[in-house]
């Protein structure tokens, strides 16, 4: 779908849709007045009878207003007028893209951007408007055949801009939404392809086709054999188990001087977890392929920093293999050597996430990194803690912590910061390496970020445990794209953008 900024009043604007914004208890925003005026109080009428709300999220389609040009007028409830929520915000978009989708039109302007939202700009409301747009239009038909594919009829949507003046910032504001709707689309797309598909090799291609037509784009695949010289027996070692390759994937962004330190993002990968020989249940393990959506996130990340032409240099690393039960698998009570030198004794093989982004924070070393931050579903115990609206994060940097809170907020993609205390260090001991691989049933969120801290003493660093935002289940089971808003708001900050 196109977008692009549009002036002009809304009552003689031409467009297959004018999307205008009312508001509780029966307040009008300034676009929808001027249609009500020109309709000889149609709207306010529908209001009164109860037939339009302002209810956020409340859609009324009218078709034919007399005096409008329009072909279409939407009534989209936006809540209270004086000051719109981000929430509420949010949602009159989704319903407003919504809508639209099944209204006929291929073409509508969109008034929603002029309404006022607590602390944010008409930059955010435009961007903010291109991210929701596309997510609620997101389709995953690519595996179902010709006849059950969903036709999408919107071709362009426009934002209205008080002046021509105001169509450079406003230019700006949509490319910003739209490399960071492309990079979650990405992200989705990853997630939601099944494990026969999206294999360690299928990622490896992937990243490579991120290279093509960009110089400035550098991609590596380390195979078996090249992270076995490197003594990366902690990934390893979860691989065993698999007919699939593992590999470390390693994607080089270079916006600026050779200088400039990069940041990091390091992404799990493990593109199916059946739990190993510690199997898991069979209920809901199908949603296993979702176990790579950290690696999904910073795929996703790199191609808006790449559409964006952000002046940063950033690296993406994914380690990528699957964690499946063999002969050769890791065993419960097996000691492996990460790459730091460091042992581990693997109490339990569905802990395994941590074994290969360890040695992948260890390989992270060599890039001198500004900040390095992984981005993992973790652990189960972050569901039960956050649920599905925040994403955990724990560091050794306040600073960056709290650059990465700020971008939460900013995005509107949010995490809440846990403790990374000593006190929960002695839950990873063990009596026959120099740690655990689990620290027991309490705090294991904390607990799992503890063992990945050991390995990375030498860097600014923090750590994303994205189980509960980056897939939902159930009727509307599917990847989020999530954190993906975070992480390119925190380079864009970082570049001054």
């Amino acid at each position: 779908m196109k977008f692009a900024p549009k002036s002009g009043s809304a009552h003689t604007l031409r467009t297959g849709c004018a999307v205008v914004a009312v508001h509780e208890p029966r307040g009008l925003s300034s676009a929808a007045a001027q249609i009500d005026q020109a309709a000889g109080g149609a709207i306010t009428r529908l209001l009164r009878r109860g037939d339009a709300s302002g209810k956020p999220g409340k859609v009324t389609m009218l078709h034919g207003l007399p005096g409008i040009a329009a072909e279409r007028v939407l009534l989209v409830g936006c809540g209270a007028k004086r000051e719109t929520s981000e929430g509420d915000y949010r949602k009159a978009l989704t319903a407003m893209a919504d809508a639209l989708e099944g209204s006929g039109a291929r073409d509508a302007t969109c008034y929603l951007v002029e309404v006022k939202v607590t602390d944010r700009d008409s930059a955010w409301r435009i961007r903010t408007a291109v991210e929701c747009a596309s997510a609620a239009r997101y389709r995953f038909d690519q595996l179902k055949s010709g006849d059950n594919k969903r036709a999408q009829r919107l071709a362009n949507l426009g934002f209205a801009v008080a002046s021509r003046r105001g169509f450079p910032a406003a230019d700006k504001a949509i490319a910003v939404g739209r490399a960071i709707a492309a990079g979650v689309e990405l992200a989705r797309d990853l997630g939601n392809l099944p494990g026969n598909v999206c294999t360690p090799s299928y990622l490896a291609d992937t990243a490579r086709g991120l290279k093509k037509g960009h110089r400035n784009v550098k991609v590596t695949v380390l195979e078996q054999a090249d992270m076995e010289k490197l003594g990366m027996g902690a990934l390893l070692s979860v691989a065993r188990g698999s007919r699939q390759p593992p590999k470390l994937i390693a994607i080089e962004y270079r916006g600026a001087g050779k200088e400039k330190a990069p940041h990091v993002l390091v992404g799990k990968g493990i593109t199916f977890d059946s739990g190993g020989i510690s199997i898991k249940p069979a209920a809901a393990m199908d949603e296993m392929k979702f176990d790579m959506c950290g690696a999904a996130s910073v795929f996703g990340a790199l191609r808006a920093c790449i559409d964006l032409k952000l002046p940063l240099n950033v690296v993406g690393l994914v380690p990528s293999c699957e964690n499946l039960p063999d002969g050769a698998a890791n065993k419960p009570g097996d000691v492996v050597t990460s790459m730091s030198g460091q042992t581990i004794e693997v109490l339990n093989t569905d802990a395994e996430g941590r074994l290969i982004l360890c040695d992948a924070l260890t390989y992270a070393e060599r890039y001198a990194p500004r900040s390095v931050i992984d981005i993992a579903t973790l652990t189960g115990a972050c569901v039960i803690a956050l649920g599905s609206p925040a994403a955990g994060l724990l560091g050794n940097d306040a600073r960056l912590v709290d650059q990465l809170l700020a971008a939460g907020t900013a995005s509107g993609d949010r995490a809440w910061q846990l403790p990374l205390w000593d006190d929960y260090q002695d839950q990873l001991k063990s009596n026959f390496a120099d740690m655990a691989n689990i620290g027991g049933r309490e705090a294991g969120t904390i607990t799992a970020a503890c063992f990945l801290a050991r390995f990375t003493k030498k860097l600014r660093w923090a750590h994303l445990d994205i189980a509960g935002v980056a897939w939902r289940g159930g009727h509307h089971k599917g990847a989020t794209g999530r954190p993906v808003p975070m992480l390119v708001q925190y380079l864009l900050d970082r570049a001054g953008a």
